[in-house]
């Protein structure tokens, strides 16, 4: 090639880039393998994996995925199919998309849903950004975030919003049951705020008064946000139905849905809306139609994505709807149902309150917050957690999220989870393990 190209060394192909700005050599990229070399390397990683008990959750958490979610999702029909640009030659991807769609606004209890976002922190970064581009009862570029949002989710949100004028100001939380304070609110009732989030459950795990909160931002003409768990809202009351009109936008990670934990990714957003503000939706929305001979069609009806208009008018520039992943939570919500997916939300609920009781009957441990809570909890515990998760680790236990780094005014605290899948026996080992760590935890700092 460079014979035919009148080129004498590759690097000639570079020579305006300066000599300041090349890398000379890499030699952090290791020499090359065959692939047999590789095959048993990549064979003997995959056997260093252990099978610990996961009991940390905090927006990662560890369902059972029967096994034909998978099994169907990488059929080449699905696992090989590209974004669909020339829609109607894509009707399976586009019917799969449809039916996730009403899928999730049947969860959500919302007029519409979108094809799906890059992931729950950035769905919600996007509903504040649609949240103040549809709210035309108020001028304001303010955003009530409470402090019982995921502290990730805040983070992202606060980077992709910052620089576009909009202020997220945080919303007191009652530390007493680890929830928004709604007689702390009155202070915001003379400003004025584009929308409010509410989480539900929140990160912590507790029940907000949603009805409350949604009327009180509706009084203020502010547009409501909700964030879920879309497991929880098998059981608990949709967000369309919250207050006396509902919320106004519904947003979280799908990953409950089929997607496995898989080393942090990849999930998906999901989104969904009332039916007055589905043209600031961003992303996709795939309609059902028919054609000229009355057959059922998929059609894309809304793409308000930079990629198909103008820039100035998208209404987002993060391009990713998550089609595999959206391709799994479908087929692992048709195979579940509506009562299997409540069984999930019910048992989850039941393994949690088991190990918060084992938990809690070990000396120094106890709750941090009184009240109603889905399938998470926070726990006080006598010995940094930082020092009693990696020993927990070692007895094959997963043993929760370090709250400390996020919350360090409230001491040594771990966010505690359990799903379905957790086992009797595994609690039981979690609390022994749990036990004996602190004991010894207790020791070397009483010695």
């Amino acid at each position: 090639m460079l014979d035919t190209i009148g080129v004498e060394r590759i690097e000639d192909l570079f020579d305006e880039i300066p000599e300041s700005l090349r890398n000379a050599s890499i030699e952090a990229v290791a020499p090359g393998m065959t692939e047999m070399e590789v095959t048993r390397l990549m064979r003997g990683r995959a056997a260093q994996d252990e099978q610990p008990a996961c009991f940390i959750g905090a927006g990662a958490y560890d369902h059972h995925v029967p096994a034909a979610v998978w099994e169907l999702t990488t059929r080449g029909e699905f696992y090989s199919a590209y974004t669909p640009y020339q829609a109607e030659a894509s009707q399976g991807t586009l019917q799969l998309i449809y039916e996730f769609q009403t899928m999730m606004s049947e969860l959500t209890g919302l007029y519409a849903a979108n094809a799906s976002l890059y992931d729950g922190a950035t769905a919600l970064a996007e509903a504040v950004l649609m949240a103040v581009r549809a709210n035309r009862k108020a001028k304001s570029k303010r955003v009530l975030m409470p402090r019982t949002v995921h502290p990730h989710y805040r983070r992202v949100v606060e980077s992709i919003v910052a620089n576009q004028g909009i202020e997220l100001v945080e919303a007191p939380l009652d530390d007493t049951v680890g929830r928004i304070d709604p007689e702390a609110l009155g202070r915001f009732e003379d400003e004025p705020f584009a929308a409010v989030v509410i989480p539900q459950p929140n990160f912590f795990g507790a029940l907000e008064e949603v009805d409350r909160l949604t009327d009180w931002a509706h009084g203020l003409n502010a547009l409501t946000i909700a964030v879920c768990n879309p497991v929880s809202l098998a059981v608990l009351t949709p967000p369309g139905e919250w207050g006396t009109k509902g919320a106004d936008i519904a947003c979280g990670e799908g990953q409950p849905l089929g997607i496995p934990l898989s080393s942090g990714g990849p999930y998906f957003g999901f989104m969904t809306t009332r039916k007055e503000h589905v043209r600031q939706l961003p992303g996709r929305i795939v309609g059902r139609t028919v054609d000229a001979d009355g057959r059922t069609g998929y059609t894309l009806t809304l793409q308000a994505r930079e990629q198909h208009i103008r820039r100035s008018k998208a209404t987002s520039n993060i391009c990713t709807n998550q089609g595999l992943m959206v391709t799994a939570a479908t087929i692992h919500m048709a195979l579940l149902g509506a009562e299997g997916l409540g069984r999930v939300a019910a048992v989850s609920h039941e393994r949690t309150r088991e190990l918060v009781q084992k938990l809690t009957a070990i000396d120094g441990v106890e709750r941090l917050f009184d009240g109603p809570f889905f399938h998470e909890v926070p726990l006080r515990i006598p010995a940094p957690a930082e020092e009693v998760l990696p020993r927990l680790a070692e007895k094959g236990v997963l043993g929760g999220y370090n709250l400390t780094h996020d919350f360090p005014e409230w001491g040594p605290t771990l966010l505690v989870c359990a799903t379905e899948t957790r086992t009797s026996e595994e609690i039981e080992r979690f609390a022994r393990a749990l036990e004996e760590t602190v004991g010894q935890t207790g020791q070397r700092a009483r010695a």
